[in-house]
């Protein structure tokens, strides 16, 4: 049976608020395992504005990418 090789790729779009929150949250655990953080207050600050990044790099990726 011949494989179709006429069929272009399908690419989706990348989640850059996934992407960044997934990184966030790998990032605050390395650095809550290692006790470079024990203040609660220090990590829901960070939690806090690393999420408002995230979302904004996804509106402006939104308004960019024109959808």
């Amino acid at each position: 049976m011949p494989r179709e090789v006429d069929r272009p790729r399908r690419l989706h779009r990348t989640d850059w608020m996934a992407l960044l929150t997934g990184l966030l949250f790998v990032v605050l655990g390395i650095l809550v395992l290692t006790r470079s953080i024990t203040d609660p207050l220090v990590l829901s600050g960070l939690l806090v504005v690393g999420l408002g990044f995230a979302g904004l790099v996804a509106v402006i990726a939104r308004v960019v990418r024109g959808k």
